[in-house]
């Protein structure tokens, strides 16, 4: 069995970040410029131009960024605003908050990243006394990053250990579901979280296999998914994985929760912008988006005539992995 480099690409990215909710010390930005060049993943920011034209009414607003990964759209969300503007990053990965703080460290004035899950969003823009918010965004999922290291344990593709935390906070780990939940809970969790509707041959072939020998790598788990599902146009593991990780990192209640925690926090004509990835997200969003129009709290701002924009066939050529992405974005009456 193959080996890997440690959780984080280095221990010392955590500890180093753990005792400081806001910035990272000095020291952190120049372990991660020694260590990783946050360009080195094909990360490619989703909708961007769309997200640029719907979110930025003001360039000398504040904004909001609260996924904010390795920075794609906070980048071009600088680029945008003026010199007096504001940009808050939050991002409860520290890997990723370091990543794009040396991708942005040239603008230390104007942004500022918080080390912070965004359910907590409300707390932090309290006590940064950052609001009233001209405009907050919400790229959901996981990035290029998660998805393109082995080590965290996200991909089927590329063996690695099943983790699938985007929090070392986080006590739950995919390999704790798999080994140790009952199979009623597994299938379940892939029936509703998954949408599969094989979950509970899926959650039996897991219990089967891990009578014999507990799993420990995304690849063991694969290929257990794989054996007893006909292939198709998508990987048979698919919606397996993606239960598993929304499980791991709570990642719709964690939606729900910031969401309704940023809309206080939003000035009158303050827009809010969300990417999707999958249907369990944008259900969630459409509906709360619509119970805020009904409450007259906000009205949908249509892009291109659409209340809700895919990308361009030429974003998708570029970037094939933005296909399921969608965008809703409301504005505050």
């Amino acid at each position: 069995m193959s080996t890997w480099a440690p959780y984080w690409q280095s221990r010392l990215l955590w500890e180093i970040t753990r005792g400081s909710s806001h910035n990272a010390p000095d020291l952190a930005l120049s372990v991660i410029d020694s260590l990783m060049n946050p360009r080195q993943y094909e990360h490619q920011p989703v909708l961007l131009a769309e997200v640029l034209d719907s979110l930025i009414t003001d360039p000398g607003g504040l904004y909001l960024d609260a996924t904010l990964g390795l920075g794609g759209h906070s980048e071009a969300i600088l680029r945008a605003i003026s010199a007096q503007s504001k940009l808050m990053g939050l991002d409860m990965d520290p890997e990723a908050l370091l990543a794009a703080q040396s991708r942005l460290k040239s603008l230390p004035g104007q942004f500022r990243a918080v080390r912070a899950n965004f359910r907590t969003l409300g707390r932090v823009l309290d006590a940064e006394k950052f609001f009233p918010l001209t405009g907050a965004l919400f790229d959901l999922g996981v990035s290029s990053m998660h998805f393109d290291n082995p080590e965290r344990g996200f991909s089927f593709m590329h063996e690695g250990p099943l983790d699938m935390r985007l929090s070392p906070d986080n006590k739950l780990t995919a390999a704790q579901i798999v080994n140790v939940w009952p199979a009623e809970q597994i299938a379940l969790l892939i029936k509703e979280y998954g949408e599969d509707p094989s979950a509970n041959k899926i959650a039996r072939a897991i219990v089967a296999r891990r009578d014999q020998k507990l799993f420990t790598t995304t690849t063991e788990l694969a290929e257990v998914i794989s054996d007893i599902l006909p292939r198709g146009k998508t990987h048979a593991a698919t919606r397996t994985f993606m239960a598993l990780r929304i499980a791991v990192n709570a990642e719709l209640e964690n939606l729900t929760g910031g969401l309704e925690a940023v809309l206080p926090f939003i000035q009158q004509g303050g827009r809010i912008a969300v990417i999707t990835f999958h249907s369990l997200e944008d259900r969630i969003v459409k509906k709360l988006f619509s119970s805020w129009e009904t409450a007259n709290l906000c009205r949908t701002i249509e892009i291109r005539g659409k209340a809700v924009v895919k990308p361009s066939g030429a974003e998708l050529e570029r970037n094939p992995r933005a296909r399921s992405a969608k965008l809703r974005v409301v504005e505050k009456l």
